[in-house]
């Protein structure tokens, strides 16, 4: 096949690495964002924080190496002279204002929001702390120690044993090189589900509850009837197939009612409230501020726990003396290109964290006018349909780039803090033509569930003939739907006696 030219025209979308990096750091949450400036930090001796701080070795010690008597390198540096003699110094001097733009993490309109640079960080032990401190009340030689400590590290962070003895045996044999088997792990095993929180080390949901019923056996015959119930009829219950539990054990509807509120407060998660295992206790780091002033919102981002950004004064100066030098050597020009490289950096850095600071409040401000009428009032049933396309169109970004703000961020109002995701939903047209966002359709749908009569709770069906009577055109399967989203069970789920 011959060689031959031809011309061709082709349409490409190419991202630079600072677009790659700018949408990167648009999807760290406030909350994460200092860890991340101080990576920089760490990395770039260029960039520094905005506060007067004790002294800075690094640039010190750069300052006296660039200003030393150099001799000649026996090697050559990579780049031409003319590159080297070509930079212009001042453009790492001064900007058109006069000086390199530094960037403040804080809002001057709002400094009561920055005064606390801190978070509050809880000091406590874990769940597997507290069970492993308990280990020491068992009367165990080092091997059998061993193993009790195996079986505590395989413990899910809900505090139930899922693995399965042989792989527990395995893992003792090939990690440990403890030779046990299956009968001396489930002894063991026995003895760790009697610490506390009761429940733990269960191998399913039946075996928690019973082995915290069990250590109630001596409160009466309701804590051994619920015993019975979840030993004998537990598939029946957990279906609330409750008449036929009545019918074999002759149970009356009070007596029944009496097991049921025995078993339904036992926790099902007994390692779920202890130590740092508890996520809902997680702390959440509003990334947005909306405050109602007389009826006017005013939005503000949540730039605490940031540090302001510059350009170091250390390295400003050796440009300035690189440029007042008549002496311009290699070593000099190395230098300078080291310099250069890094405020290079560092500019980007600071530029990245201005636009995405403006990312997110043009984003945010969009949405927050697009909800007007929720954050003034906090009611769910005023939410207009929104979708990301919606958002992109009004503030000229992609849908993309809505998607990473949306993306893991908080906004706190007076009424909540809020996901950014929970404010977008589609549409669903009402008899009279008007769209009406499907969060306000659930928001109908969990109200009628909460005022139904449990006794007699309503079916998909007679829940769909009821928003059809307010107006809104759904299907039954569509009312299946938004009650899963809603984690709302079926209809002889919701029934209770």
């Amino acid at each position: 096949m011959a060689l031959a030219q031809s011309l061709q025209q082709k349409l490409l979308q190419k991202l630079s690495p600072q677009q790659i990096a700018l949408m990167k750091l648009l999807q760290v949450p406030t909350a994460n964002l200092e860890e991340r400036i101080k990576e920089e930090l760490e990395e770039n001796p260029a960039l520094e924080m905005g506060e007067d701080e004790d002294g800075n070795n690094t640039d010190d010690e750069i300052k006296d190496e660039f200003e030393s008597e150099e001799e000649d390198n026996e090697f050559e540096t990579e780049g031409s002279e003319d590159e080297y003699d070509n930079v212009d110094v001042s453009e790492y001097i001064v900007d058109d204002d006069g000086e390199i733009a530094d960037y403040k993490m804080k809002d001057d309109n709002y400094p009561e929001m920055d005064d606390k640079k801190t978070l509050p960080i809880r000091l406590e032990n874990s769940f597997f702390d507290l069970v492993l401190n308990q280990l020491g009340m068992l009367e165990l030689d080092e091997r059998s120690y061993k193993i009790a400590e195996q079986i505590v590290g395989s413990l899910d962070n809900d505090g139930y044993l899922r693995r399965e003895l042989s792989s527990i045996v395995d893992d003792l044999a090939f990690r440990q090189n403890i030779t046990s088997t299956e009968n001396e792990v489930e002894a063991i095993i026995k003895n760790i589900q009697q610490f506390d929180p009761p429940g733990i080390c269960a191998r399913d949901l039946q075996e928690c509850l019973l082995l915290q019923l069990k250590r109630k056996s001596n409160e009466g015959k309701k804590v051994s009837l619920a015993i019975e119930i979840l030993t004998n009829f537990y598939d029946e219950f957990i279906k609330k197939h409750y008449l036929k539990i009545q019918l074999k054990l002759n149970l009356t509807d009070d007596d029944l009612k009496d097991v049921i509120h025995q078993i339904i407060k036992l926790n099902p998660k007994p390692g779920g409230n202890v130590g740092e295992i508890n996520k809902a206790e997680s702390y959440i780091i509003p990334d947005f501020f909306i405050v109602n002033t007389n009826g006017l919102l005013e939005l503000t981002l949540n730039s605490r726990n940031a540090p302001e950004l510059r350009i170091s004064e250390g390295y400003k100066e050796m440009m300035r003396q690189y440029d007042k030098g008549n002496k311009k050597d290699r070593r000099q020009k190395e230098a300078v290109q080291f310099i250069k490289q890094k405020i290079d950096s560092a500019k980007w850095f600071i530029e990245m964290i201005q636009q995405r600071q403006h990312t997110l409040l043009s984003s945010m401000n969009t949405i927050m006018r697009h909800q007007e009428e929720f954050f003034l009032t906090g009611d769910v049933l005023t939410m207009k349909p929104m979708i990301l396309k919606d958002i992109a169109e009004k503030t000229g970004l992609d849908i993309s780039t809505v998607s990473r703000v949306a993306n893991s961020k908080f906004v706190q109002t007076e009424f909540g803090t809020y996901r950014l995701k929970y404010f977008f939903s589609e549409s669903l047209s009402t008899d009279s033509g008007e769209e009406v966002s499907t969060r306000e359709v659930k928001e109908i749908l969990s109200n009628l569930i909460d005022d139904e009569d449990k006794l007699k709770p309503l079916s998909d069906e007679f829940l769909t003939d009821m928003l059809n009577a307010k107006g809104y055109n759904i299907a039954r399967r569509t009312v299946a739907k938004y009650r899963e989203q809603l984690n709302i069970p079926v209809a002889r789920l919701r029934k209770e006696l």
